[in-house]
């Protein structure tokens, strides 16, 4: 099934319900093995050495994996996504904006929801029968992170990597699941980790992924 690349996160449950395979770019790009080679292929093609490291990783993940249609959020993310969609639109990729008001209008959002639900010909029906399988994967991600923060049974980068699959459920919303449960079975059982001052992060997640397992 071809993928569907996602800038940001998104209303994930339109393009599942539709029977569509997507991905992150983001979580391709930073767990990419050659990360660094990526963004130099960016600037080959003409980004600025001072753009975004994350815009050029991206650009660097569609063009490496043959990614032929990506959303992109256009509002409410990076500023940059305009120019990384004109120059894939020029390379042939197909563009699908979506953008978060950014006054939080209701009345706004639904109808970016449901342009996007046109583009897919899902019915609400069917996104909300998609919300609640979901829903149940996310509320296990939930209990990750209260292992994390109460508990002391996961660690940083652990409770980490569970919460940023959620944008796009690992590619694979059903082995997801299966992973989900295989990992809380084994954190469940631990004793409490065992360091003395532990750190709170706040904020988008860093391009440094280490910092999570320091």
């Amino acid at each position: 099934m071809e993928a569907i690349g996602i800038t940001s996160t998104i209303p994930l449950e339109i393009p599942l319900a539709a029977g569509c395979k997507v991905v992150d770019l983001n979580n391709l790009f930073i767990s990419h093995p050659q990360k660094h080679w990526l963004v130099e292929q960016a600037e080959e093609q003409g980004f600025p050495r001072n753009t975004c490291c994350w815009i050029k990783g991206i650009y660097g993940v569609v063009r490496n994996l043959g990614i032929k249609t990506i959303i992109a959020v256009t509002e409410g993310d990076c500023s940059n996504t305009h120019a990384l969609m004109e120059v894939l639109q020029s390379e042939g990729v197909t563009c699908i904006p979506f953008a978060y008001p950014y006054d939080r209008n209701e009345k706004l959002l639904r109808g970016q929801m449901e342009a996007l639900m046109q583009i897919y010909g899902v019915s609400w029906e069917k996104v909300l029968e998609c919300k609640k399988n979901l829903d149940t994967l996310r509320a296990k991600t939930w209990e990750i992170d209260r292992l994390t923060w109460q508990e002391n049974k996961v660690s940083g980068w652990e409770n980490h990597f569970y919460q940023v699959s959620c944008s796009d459920m690992g590619g694979d919303p059903q082995q997801f699941g299966r992973d989900l449960d295989d990992f809380m079975g084994v954190a469940g059982k631990r004793s409490p980790l065992p360091q003395k001052i532990r750190l709170g992060y706040l904020g988008v997640p860093p391009i440094f992924p280490e910092l999570y397992e320091f």
